[in-house]
């Protein structure tokens, strides 16, 4: 059994087991629903076209943004949580214009205290060995800045985050 495991694993870290390959301008929405499963959002874009939105949190570190033009066809994937995507969020911009850049965020919290409404997305760390959040920081409806927090594993139950 252990050897069947090792053999699948092999297979997924070689590539030889993947999502059906989607090509920008030949691939339809109907190919990326198939490869991806149901959105959890769909945001409509000004040209007619839209990006759907597969978001892995609360417990995944990934987003994808698939953009489609108006007649249907695959523009582009993102991650939405890759470092360059996390690096447009910048002071001023609102909920939406965040979560059309993030994805669906892990959790808010609001801090009475400091008036701030802090969202987080569970993210890839720079390195192993803990977990990293992405926080954006809201004050009336706005950014007003952004943080990254370690998660560190649970003392009493090694491989849970807290």
């Amino acid at each position: 059994m252990r050897a069947v495991a090792l053999i699948l694993c092999s297979l997924l870290l070689a590539g030889c087991i993947t999502a059906p390959r989607l090509q920008p301008s030949l691939s339809r929405s109907e190919d990326v629903v198939a490869a991806y499963g149901q959105p959890r959002r769909i945001w409509p874009e000004a040209d007619g076209g839209r990006t759907l939105e597969f978001s892995s949190q609360p417990v995944g570190r990934r987003c994808v943004m698939v953009r489609l033009d108006a007649d249907g066809r695959l523009v582009r994937i993102d991650d939405g949580l890759s470092a360059a995507s996390r690096a447009r969020i910048q002071p001023g911009m609102t909920h939406e214009q965040v979560s059309r850049i993030l994805g669906t965020e892990r959790s808010r919290v609001y801090f009475q205290l400091s008036g701030e409404d802090v969202w987080d997305w569970n993210v890839e760390p720079d390195q192993g060995g803990y977990g990293l959040r992405f926080n954006v920081h809201f004050r009336a409806g706005r950014v007003v800045r952004t943080s990254q927090s370690m998660v560190l594993a649970h003392r009493r139950f090694p491989g849970v985050a807290d």
